[in-house]
């Protein structure tokens, strides 16, 4: 006899509907004309003009310009303007100047020029006395010793051109680590949907048999139960199928921070149509090339190149302290000339003054203590800069090998594929002749099912370790950032 509609295909409906109902709500859409599958060089393409943390790591290139050009104001012209007078005493006097100063970029020198001039009663004795018109003066200042062939104005502007050069090493780690993100979430994306078509497809042989067995229970040729325990196998699909499906709407949003609209860099949450049928072809890798990718790795990755920038940075402070270290003598000469025609008998209408200055710190332990420190620095970073190699040829055989290996592996499923789909065939055909049952059938159904997923997330892998393969030898660097 025919048995009732069981009650759990409410629920089965229920979830189903209800699956279907977020699907829309996230934005998935199932329309029917046809759209190109996604493609992993639209996602990456994304990344490089949209996405917001490469882009506010480009910035990292603005912020480093900017410290040059404020490093640059060291060297800036100056106006100097200043004067004096004495309210009450002997003199009267009163003195003013305005001065441009120059300093010079090379030598630690300055040059200068301007006008002075003095009024009321000052002493003979007095430099800043002048003609009743005034006087131009010119001059010059040249370290012979400390300062002369480096000064904390040329380090600090030397060090920011370094760091200008140390922006790119920055922007290329984090543009390498987000295309291997990038491609790992578009591969996890793909495997997501195709899990679901293959749960989908499960489903649907357990409906249509569903039918035909309910058929066989009227004409008395299947007991009842035959029918319920299909009945509780669509059931059981139908969760799975909800479950890939929301494994499915994860992906997508997880992939949706690198996938971005070209108008708006919006997140997309691409849709199940846009999934590609199959992965694209993943040859096995050639073995002989890890020695190749190695070499490449140590050229292109940022690790070393930053390090080394680093390096010279350290340099720069132990010139500049071993610069403080020696004794300071300053030359320098200046003239003046005086103007107009009026000129005090005791004043000459042209002077010419030289300067010399000796200073000597004698512990000179800042400078000592510097030295110590930039030394010690530098000595780190070339133990870091021997590890750094250690770690990328490391990190080269590791994904090299983790691309053989699920290559290998990917192998090995297609045959679990080939052997399990042989078996649910004979058993179906078995069915057929009376000679099993439903379970045995529902098994090899499963195995299958299960074989297909494992190929399918075995190719997943494959891409995900050629992702940090190619993350690991810079592969994708850019050659605007690649040194």
């Amino acid at each position: 006899m025919m048995t009732a509609p069981l009650p759990s295909f409410s629920f089965s409906r229920r979830c189903a509907v209800a699956a279907c109902v977020v699907f829309s709500c996230l934005g998935f859409s199932h329309a029917s004309t046809a759209v190109k599958p996604l493609m992993l060089e639209e996602v990456l393409a994304s990344v490089q003009t949209q996405y917001p943390p490469y882009l506010a790591a480009l910035i990292e290139q603005d912020i480093a310009n900017g410290r040059a050009r404020q490093a640059l104001g060291a060297f800036d012209l100056n106006l100097n303007v200043g004067g004096a007078f004495q309210p009450a005493g002997y003199y009267d006097g009163q003195t003013g100047y305005a001065v441009m100063d120059q300093p010079l970029p090379f030598w630690g020198g300055n040059v200068y020029g301007g006008y002075r001039l003095s009024s009321g009663f000052l002493p003979n004795y007095n430099k800043d006395r002048t003609s009743t018109d005034g006087e131009a003066v010119v001059g010059f200042r040249l370290p012979l010793l400390r300062d002369g062939t480096i000064d904390r104005r040329r380090a600090a502007l030397w060090q920011s051109q370094i760091d200008q050069e140390l922006a790119d090493p920055m922007i290329l780690r984090q543009y390498l680590d987000f295309v291997r993100a990038a491609t790992i979430s578009y591969f996890t994306w793909v495997a997501a949907g195709q899990r679901l078509t293959l749960t989908e497809e499960l489903l649907r042989i357990a409906k249509d048999r569903d039918s035909a067995i309910a058929e066989q229970v009227k004409r008395g040729a299947s007991a009842p139960i035959v029918q319920i325990d299909n009945q509780r196998l669509v059931v059981s699909r139908e969760i799975a199928v909800v479950q890939a499906l929301r494994r499915f709407q994860a992906a997508a949003i997880e992939l949706s921070l690198f996938h971005r609209s070209r108008e708006l860099a919006e997140p997309v949450i691409s849709p199940r149509e846009r999934v590609p049928s199959a992965f694209p072809p993943h040859p096995r890798p050639d073995e002989s090339q890890v020695t190749a990718a190695i070499a490449r790795a140590a050229i292109f990755r940022p690790e070393i190149r930053r390090i080394e920038l680093n390096i010279e940075k350290n340099e720069i402070d132990r010139k500049l302290a071993k610069n403080n270290m020696m004794p300071q003598l300053d030359v320098g000469i200046e003239a003046a000339q005086a103007t107009g025609g009026r000129l005090p008998s005791n004043l000459e209408r042209t002077e010419i003054e030289a300067k010399v200055e000796f200073k000597l710190p004698l512990q000179r332990r800042e400078a000592k203590g510097r030295i110590e420190v930039a030394e010690a620095l530098i000595q780190r970073l070339k133990n870091d800069k021997q590890f750094a190699r250690d770690r990328i040829s490391a990190d080269v055989r590791d994904s090299h090998s983790a691309i053989i290996a699920a290559y290998d592996a990917l192998q090995q499923t297609r045959k679990n594929v080939d052997l399990s789909q042989q078996l649910e065939t004979a058993e179906n055909e078995r069915l057929k002749q009376g000679a099993t049952d439903l379970l045995a059938l529902q098994i090899r159904e499963q195995a299958t099912f299960d074989a297909k997923v494992l190929e399918v997330e075995a190719q997943a892998e494959y891409f995900r370790a050629q992702a940090n393969y190619r993350a690991a030898m810079a592969a994708d660097a850019p050659s605007s950032l690649a040194r």
